[in-house]
């Protein structure tokens, strides 16, 4: 009996063709088989390196079944890896059930390092990056959206998202409309590429930039909402010290509420320092 094979998550570049790893080229090159979102766009970049392995389709469409059918070749000895159209496979990309299957029936599931949308934009965002919450895209139907959108109301890390071309303008103008004019964002396009723009202010600001011109819609985008900036300095110990007790006995929004009626202070700084306190 042959020795089972391992399954490789590679992330390949998000643009600048340059931006992939010698060990990720190696492995891409030594490997029985790759499974690829989009066979033909990822074709192009295994030629640009001149690899020659094969390529099979691993899409949203067909993940259920070409799991079962790559763990079985892995189970004969094959070598597997998986790649997405661009930056690293299963963020925002498929491929969970591919390594959630592998891992069950206890296949090696080795990943490499590599581009990532999300922190490259993050990294040179000018946001707070201490903490930060990852959701991929946003819903495509507008009360979802808009119902996603509403959790961020209190939220305090910086919150990191993906959106189309095709939608970017108005889901700007749904932040403006459920998180308010004010709340600051950062808009980050065509990263790694000849035209990787970042444009940041508030989403007002941002949605008047977005709508001067055609162009500036234009890429993929990764887009960044500030979280909510607390003044502690606003609470009294004496309030902290009643929300403290309060929370024992009672539900944070109904503790915060109390604290804040009582000493004239909002609602939402409370809320969200109770959060804290709970951490």
């Amino acid at each position: 009996m042959s020795e089972i094979g391992k399954l490789y998550i590679v992330p390949t570049p998000i643009g600048n063709l340059a931006d992939i790893s010698h060990r990720a080229l190696a492995i891409l090159a030594e490997v029985d088989l790759i499974a690829a979102e989009d066979t033909r766009h990822s074709l192009k970049l295994l030629q640009h390196y001149d690899i020659q392995t094969r390529l099979i389709s691993l899409h949203d469409h067909n993940e259920a079944q070409r799991a079962l059918e790559l763990i079985n070749k892995i189970q004969q000895g094959l070598n597997v890896a998986l790649i997405s159209d661009a930056g690293t496979p299963l963020i925002s990309d498929p491929g969970y059930g591919l390594v959630n299957q592998c891992r069950a029936a206890n296949i090696t599931v080795i990943p490499l390092p590599g581009p990532c949308a999300a922190t490259t934009a993050l990294c040179a965002a000018g946001l707070p990056t201490d903490r930060f919450r990852f959701e991929g895209f946003l819903p495509v139907k507008m009360q979802a959206k808009h119902q996603a959108l509403a959790t961020l109301l209190l939220e305090s890390a910086t919150s990191v998202f993906y959106e189309s071309p095709r939608r970017i303008a108005q889901t700007v103008a749904d932040i403006v409309e459920v998180l308010g004019a004010e709340r600051e964002i950062v808009l980050a396009k065509e990263l790694t590429k000849t035209f990787e723009t970042f444009y940041s202010g508030t989403a007002a600001d941002c949605h008047t930039w977005l709508e001067a011109d055609p162009n500036h819609q234009r890429g993929e985008f990764v887009l960044m909402i500030s979280g909510v900036k607390v003044n502690q300095s606003e609470v009294s110990s004496e309030a902290m010290a009643l929300l403290t007790l309060l929370m024992k006995e009672l539900p944070l929004k109904k503790a915060a509420a109390i604290v804040a009626e009582h000493y004239s202070l909002k609602k939402n700084i409370l809320y969200q320092m109770g959060l804290d306190l709970n951490q």
